[in-house]
C-alpha cells in the first residue's frame, strides 16, 4: 500500500475536497482518497503505482493548482502492529 500526498492550492469549501475526491476515485483504482482544504493537501492510499504526471493532469483539470507530491509506505499502524515480526 502506497501513500501519496498531494499539495493542492485553491480549495475554499467541503465542496471543492468533494470534488477533487470524485475526480481521483474516477481516474485511479484507490483504496481512499481525502482532500483538507485547511491543509491544502489530498491524501492517496492505493495499491497500484500512478504516476506523479498522471496525478497533477488528474487535480489540475479540475481547476486547482497541485504542488509538491511526496510518497510513503501506507501500512497500517494499529495497536497490534507492533506484535507483528
Amino acid at each position: 500500500m502506497e501513500k501519496i500526498t498531494v499539495e493542492v492550492r485553491g480549495m475554499m469549501c467541503g465542496m471543492c475536497e468533494a470534488h477533487i475526491n470524485d475526480e481521483v476515485r474516477n481516474a485511479f483504482k484507490v483504496k481512499k482518497v481525502t482532500s483538507s482544504r485547511s491543509k491544502n493537501q489530498t491524501v492517496i492510499l492505493t495499491e497500484e503505482d500512478i504516476p506523479d504526471e498522471k496525478i497533477r493532469e488528474v487535480i489540475s483539470k479540475t481547476g486547482y493548482e497541485v504542488g509538491e507530491i511526496s510518497r510513503e509506505s501506507g501500512e497500517k499502524k494499529g495497536f497490534f502492529s507492533s506484535l507483528k515480526k
